[in-house]
C-alpha cells in the first residue's frame, strides 16, 4: 500500500502477509480522498477508522495532518500492525482492539468522518447495523459523514440515512449523513 498525498506522499507500508485483510486500492482511496479534500480541511477534523485492517485509510488521514484519528479492529494483529507502524511515521493513532459493533454501542467520542471496511462478504442486515448505531449513538459531528466501502455487489442504498454511492473499480463507497 501507498500513502498518496501528505507528509509522507509515495511512502509504501508493507504489511504482514497473515493479516485478514483486503486493503482499499490505490485508485479507490486516491478518487475518495479527492472528494473529502473538497469539504474538510484535515488538520481540523476526528476521524473515526472501522475494521481499519492495516490502516491504510488512517495512515492517509494522518499523513494529510490529522490529529485526532481512532482506528478500530477485532483482530489483534491489525490492532498491533497500525499502532507500531503509526508510531515509526510518528502519527495520531489511537487503536482501540475491538469488536466493531461493541464499540459502536460504548463509544461517545463524535467524529467528522467515519470510515469503515467490514468485510466484503458480510450480510446485509450486518452492514445496515453501521449506519443505524452510528445515528442512534449520535457519532457524527454536525456535517459529518459516515462512508462505507464495499463490494459492486451489494447495495447499501435502502439503508436508511444512506445519501450517495460511488464505484471504484471492484469497490463502492457508500456515504451516509444524518439528513440524506
Amino acid at each position: 500500500m501507498r500513502i498518496i498525498s501528505g507528509k509522507h506522499k509515495g511512502k509504501h507500508i508493507s504489511a504482514p502477509k497473515k493479516l485478514p485483510v483486503r486493503p482499499t486500492t490505490d485508485m479507490a482511496k486516491e478518487a475518495l480522498f479527492n472528494i473529502l479534500n473538497n469539504t474538510y480541511y484535515f488538520d481540523e477534523i476526528r476521524v473515526l477508522d472501522l475494521f481499519c485492517g492495516t490502516g491504510n485509510i488512517s495512515y492517509e488521514f494522518a499523513s494529510r495532518g490529522t490529529q485526532k484519528i481512532t482506528s478500530v479492529d477485532a483482530n489483534y494483529g491489525c490492532i498491533k500492525f497500525v499502532s507500531e507502524t503509526s508510531q515509526t511515521l510518528d502519527y495520531p493513532i489511537e487503536t482501540v482492539k475491538s469488536d466493531v459493533f461493541q464499540y459502536l454501542n460504548k463509544v461517545n467520542i463524535p467524529a467528522d468522518i467515519i470510515f469503515a471496511d467490514p468485510p466484503y462478504n458480510m450480510s446485509l442486515t450486518e452492514f445496515s447495523k453501521i449506519p443505524l448505531l452510528v445515528f442512534a449513538n449520535t457519532l457524527l459531528l454536525e456535517n459529518g459523514i459516515l462512508i462505507i466501502e464495499h463490494s459492486k455487489h451489494t447495495d447499501l442504498s435502502e439503508l436508511d440515512y444512506y445519501k450517495h454511492s460511488r464505484k471504484y473499480g471492484g469497490s463502492v463507497f457508500s456515504f451516509f449523513e444524518a439528513n440524506p
